[in-house]
């Protein structure tokens, strides 16, 4: 049964809502993301190669944000983000392998306040450089009671997990399955009397690209993938794994969706895919995370949210990893934290009047050298991308006109009204925020961090 099928009679008061014909207040909610995903690896997103049916289904039955923006692209940084509604330089946490301070609220706590069951699976990478350590049961948990996770792994074959106490656990087999199959009997095994939130978090498709069962390899044979017209030097091999990730993620996904479909539940369930960051793959001739271009910056977005949007609803003002938390309690109809600094969008995804945001703002603080990048500041509006660097504005990009982002605008004669407009808006937006476009030295000395040769916070595996 399509849940959009069904009408529902919305009541709003204040932040408290109400679904008539269903048992609860406050919706349930499911919150998954995927680790490195771009926009552009999704069916929904224009890609027609990649095998993504359940994603395209929600975006077709449900709420999609086209310009959702991961402001800081690595992941750690993303994380903190999206559990504070708080910007790395308010949290002071823009680099990886630091710990989540326990001082303020969360998306976690909040719903557990608000009576929520809460539960996490999958991947933390908030509790430090320990990246097999054991994060005990208590404030570190940021409000999450049922836990299923593992700090930071990239071994997506029978990788390591912790419960509630120190023993060490292992996934059976391709761990993405195996964290459905747990959010399956967690969603199952749930009483019903309070409603729940759980967060799962897969590690894929971030690299390694081949970490994967063979049958969705074979999927993608290399020497068929379609090329990105801005990859100089494509690895058809990489590429092929990243969208056999893609859709072994999308499978788990639809058990996922089927699960609450039989429990009677998608009616009365907020059911979010997304991703912290995109991954570059070689366009631009570079790799992974932590750039400015749309393959690291834009990834997806996609909602089912029963009774308060529309099917096929589309949000196109920029969507920032600061929002999500507000956002989600609005919709759930939890009080927001003072501390968040993000935007509640609940209105705009019900179609309510609502004054969207110019721009995301996009930023790295503290590049890994790995990436040959020094800090940057940017921007993402519906149609432009600017960005600038310790020696001045380096990208301006029209995504309509060129999506690929190929026409760097910089400095062209015709285009310097634009250059000069957006140059103004990331100057307020950074001095909103009261941040400065500084060596990334400052900043490490700033929050107390040393880093390797690298430029990268020391970890253990």
């Amino acid at each position: 049964m399509r849940w959009q099928s069904i009408r529902r009679t919305v009541r709003v008061r204040g932040y408290g809502i109400q679904i008539k014909g269903m048992g609860m207040s406050h919706p349930n909610i499911v919150f998954v993301f995927g680790d490195q995903h771009r926009l552009c690896t999704t069916g929904f997103g224009g890609n027609a190669q990649v095998r993504s049916p359940y994603m395209d289904q929600m975006a077709e039955e449900g709420v999609v944000f086209e310009t959702t923006v991961s402001n800081v692209p690595v992941c750690t940084p993303w994380r903190a983000a999206f559990l504070t509604g708080q910007y790395p330089l308010t949290s002071g946490m823009f680099m990886n392998d630091v710990q989540l301070p326990t001082d303020r609220p969360t998306f976690g706590t909040a719903l557990r306040d608000a009576g929520y069951d809460t539960a996490y699976i999958g991947k933390w990478h908030l509790d430090g450089p320990g990246r097999s350590d054991f994060t005990p049961p208590g404030p570190r948990r940021q409000g999450f009671d049922f836990w299923a996770v593992g700090n930071c792994t990239h071994d997506y074959m029978n990788s390591l997990y912790y419960r509630d106490t120190p023993e060490p656990l292992h996934w059976d087999g391709y761990d993405v399955e195996a964290q459905t199959s747990m959010a399956i009997d967690y969603i199952q095994d749930h009483d019903g009397r309070k409603p729940f939130a759980m967060v799962m978090s897969w590690g894929p498709p971030h690299n390694p690209y081949q970490a994967v069962p063979q049958k969705y390899l074979d999927m993608y044979p290399p020497e068929e993938m379609e090329i990105r017209l801005n990859c100089p030097e494509p690895n058809r091999e990489d590429l092929s794994g990243f969208y056999a990730h893609v859709t072994a993620l999308d499978d788990q996904l639809a058990r996922l969706g089927e699960a609450l479909e039989q429990e009677g539940l998608m009616d009365n369930t907020i059911f979010v895919y997304t991703s912290d960051h995109g991954d570059m793959i070689g366009s631009q001739g570079r790799q992974r995370k932590q750039h400015p271009w749309d393959e690291s910056i834009h990834v997806p977005f996609v909602m089912r949210c029963p009774g308060q949007a529309s099917a096929g609803h589309r949000v196109t003002s920029p969507f920032n990893v600061v929002d999500i938390m507000p956002t989600l309690l609005g919709l759930a109809g939890v009080s927001i934290p003072d501390t968040a600094e993000g935007r509640d969008h609940s209105p705009a995804v019900r179609g309510e009047p609502f004054d969207g945001n110019k721009a995301a703002y996009t930023m790295s603080i503290a590049p890994f050298a790995e990436f040959r990048g020094q800090p940057w500041r940017g921007l993402r509006t519906e149609r432009y991308t600017y960005t600038r660097n310790l020696d001045g504005p380096w990208l301006l990009y029209d995504n309509e006109a060129d999506p690929y982002q190929i026409d760097n605008l910089i400095g062209q004669p015709a285009y310097t009204d634009l250059q000069q407009r957006m140059e103004n808006l990331l100057q307020a937006m950074m001095a909103e925020r009261g941040d400065e476009l500084a060596p990334a030295l400052v900043f490490l000395d700033r929050y107390g961090y040393e880093v390797d040769r690298a430029g990268a916070v020391p970890y253990r595996n």
